[in-house]
């Protein structure tokens, strides 16, 4: 019985033995396993054995990308302004041999290694420029970081400057100088629209005025056309009276002749026209000589049948 208990101990023993061997690697992860205290591979996803009390993990490394979120550092600019800046610093894990034995403590390496690159690239640069070259300065510590980096298995993808904080009386004369530019800004803006204003105004009174005289312009027009079509009109009136009249005394005299007048008539006649001719206000009319004659006759045989 003692005997079948040490057998049942020694295969449990076994089977733990063999179940601590069996190792399976899960996605974005390696494991470097050493052989004797010695780099023996790095393995990748999937099912693995190691060589019970041989083989050993020495180390799990995570392939996914990871954000190193570092605590402010004291910086001081070209123009001696001292300022604290922290830094988000986006790496990856891409040889996991590199990184288990390149360095002691690679997320402290790159913490101090991105606290020195900023000092020395903001040291080149004055605060103005430091607070408008947040991408220059990026651009810089990510070059910088990624080939230091590249000896430990470490690659890095992204630095970005969280938050610079300048010392409080830099901060309340840049405030002061930003609210002094809004004003500044604000009275500009006000004057142009004023300016824009008047000239709108200036140009409205202009295009009244010049409709006002293009109006004045076509009412002339129009009357002197109404004067003219109505001194036409007269015109043509009187022409047509005259033609009228010209034409009843050509009727009359043709009547005449074709009742059998003779000269003597048509002299009558004559002098009758010219009776109305003077209409009682000419003081002298010139008869033709031998109207005069026909005249007389006339008077003398008018007083003979008088008498």
């Amino acid at each position: 019985m003692p005997g079948f208990i040490t057998f049942i101990v020694i295969v449990v023993f076994i089977i733990w033995i063999l179940s601590t061997c069996i190792k399976i690697v899960p996605q974005s992860n390696s494991f470097v396993v050493e052989r004797l205290g010695a780099f023996q591979s790095a393995w990748s996803v999937g099912l693995h054995f190691k060589i019970p009390l041989i083989d050993r993990i020495a180390r799990r490394v995570n392939l996914k990308e990871q954000i190193g979120d570092f605590a402010p550092q004291p910086v001081i600019t070209k123009d001696n302004v001292t300022m604290r800046i922290d830094t988000v610093v986006f790496y990856q894990i891409t040889d996991p041999k590199l990184f288990a034995y390149g360095v002691e403590n690679p997320i402290m390496a790159i913490e101090n290694l991105t606290a020195t690159t900023l000092r020395n690239i903001i040291g080149d640069l004055e605060l103005d420029q430091t607070l408008t070259s947040r991408e220059t300065i990026n651009t810089k510590m990510r070059a910088s970081l990624d080939i230091a980096t590249d000896p430990w298995g470490i690659k890095i993808n992204r630095v970005e400057l969280k938050n610079i904080m300048p010392p409080a009386e830099i901060q309340n004369a840049m405030e002061k100088q930003m609210k002094a530019e809004r004003e500044r800004r604000e009275a500009v803006t006000r004057a142009e629209g004023e300016k824009k204003a008047n000239i709108t105004v200036a140009e409205g009174k202009k295009a009244s005025v010049i409709l006002e005289a293009e109006a004045e312009k076509q009412s002339a027009i129009l009357r002197a056309e109404a004067e003219k079509e109505k001194m036409i009109r007269e015109a043509e009136g009187e022409a047509e009276a005259i033609l009228k009249v010209q034409q009843a005394k050509a009727d009359g005299i043709r009547m005449i002749r074709e009742a059998g007048a003779d000269e003597s008539v048509l002299k009558i006649k004559s002098l009758e026209a010219f009776e109305k001719a003077a209409d009682g206000k000419a003081t002298k009319i010139i008869i033709p000589s031998d109207i005069q004659g026909l005249a007389g006759l006339a008077t003398a045989f008018k007083e003979t049948i008088n008498a």
